[in-house]
């Protein structure tokens, strides 16, 4: 079976699971996509590029993802795509992403068009995947909400329509190369080690975090401090903030250049504190998890999905209780280093999904 895969924003985490999907695949998957850069503008003109690149072979299958308008693509390739089955991953939506206070299309009331892409792009798509539990229910919860803003003609049962033709399909990740890249010897300080490896942007809250950490050092509480993630020029404030007020805390802060320092780092920490507001999966959690660095998380989200029920009490906070419980994790640091929370990220590697994927794909063709 031969798969093509369209991905406008070919960078980071869209990346990094295109190119595995391919390496593991029992299909041959054959990748057309554009640099992971202005991603509105990829939302907007993707298509058109992207329509321009002729396959190698012809697909029996066209599988999109989200930065793509599927519909402008399908109607610029007609004469090839008509009768060529399609589905579309969900790594993320405009409909529920929260937008950055410091973007003007929000004043400017020009930020409903990318959400109306995810929208007409699923439903025009035969199939629908979305990457948790979480993320298929925020997107069809929050759509016919959407729909009724506009001033006619609302179409408000295309979101069952959408509802019958998706399903889950949760992040292949490649766990055990960082089983491979797992030091040696790992020397862990006396002190308990809390770690950041998400993007440095808003939506992750970095405010938060860091503020709790500051007043925990008020406190008198002793911890280390490993910050990773992708950072940028017009990055938040607080982490030059942090990296001055906790500066005899830190082992490391900033972006990990090699991937054998990433593990290093990862697997040295002890507690992942997570203060997300926006977060479809977690993919950086599921790595830290994987290296058995405890996560500390909120009751909302993808999170849930990671780990049994039955455990939810010692992995997640209220979020009155953050900073008073991250104190007490802290302070438990023999007990957070004996536990085992790879047994939980396992279920996303490859060797266990890859087999859901391919299927997933064969059943669009039959």
């Amino acid at each position: 079976m031969n798969i093509l895969l369209l991905e406008t924003f070919f960078t980071g985490s869209h990346k990094k699971w295109a190119e595995e999907f391919k390496r593991f695949s029992k299909h041959e998957i054959e990748i057309l996509s554009l640099s992971g850069h202005h991603w509105k503008w990829r939302m907007h003109g993707g298509a058109v590029s992207l329509a321009q690149l002729q396959p190698k072979v012809k697909p029996d299958l066209i599988l999109a993802t989200d930065m793509i308008d599927l519909n402008l693509y399908l109607s610029l390739t007609r004469k090839c795509s008509h009768n060529i089955p399609n589905a579309i991953y969900f790594h993320e939506n405009q409909l529920n992403y929260p937008w950055s206070p410091a973007d003007a299309d929000v004043k400017l009331q020009r930020d409903n068009h990318y959400a109306f892409i995810n929208y007409a792009s699923a439903l025009a798509a035969d199939h629908v995947f979305f990457n948790s539990q979480y993320h298929f229910d925020a997107f069809l919860n929050e759509l016919p909400k959407f729909l009724k803003a506009f001033p006619d003609n609302n179409n408000l049962e295309t979101v069952e329509t959408i509802r019958k033709k998706s399903s889950v399909l949760h992040l292949g990740m490649d766990l055990e190369k960082l089983d491979e890249h797992k030091p040696a010897k790992i020397e862990k300080p006396n002190r308990a080690v809390i770690l950041w490896n998400h993007r440095w942007e808003y939506d992750k809250n970095p405010e938060r975090f860091f503020n709790s950490l500051f007043e925990l050092q008020e406190h008198g509480i002793d911890f280390r401090l490993v910050v990773l993630g992708e950072n940028y020029e017009k990055r938040p404030k607080i982490f030059d903030e942090a990296k001055e007020k906790l500066a005899d805390k830190i082992l490391h802060f900033g972006y990990a250049e090699t991937f054998d320092e990433y593990c290093k780092w990862l697997w040295t920490a002890d507690l992942l504190p997570v203060t997300s507001t926006q977060d479809f999966f977690g993919g950086s959690i599921v790595e830290a998890m994987y290296c058995n660095v405890v996560p500390f998380l909120p009751k909302r989200l993808a999170y849930p999905e990671h780990i049994p029920a039955q455990f939810h009490s010692t992995f997640f906070y209220e979020e009155e209780d953050f900073t008073a419980k991250l104190q007490r994790r802290i302070m438990d640091v023999k007990y957070i280093r004996v536990m085992d929370t790879k047994q939980y990220a396992r279920k996303y590697d490859w060797s266990n999904l890859i087999s859901v994927y391919d299927n997933e794909m064969q059943k669009l063709i039959d």
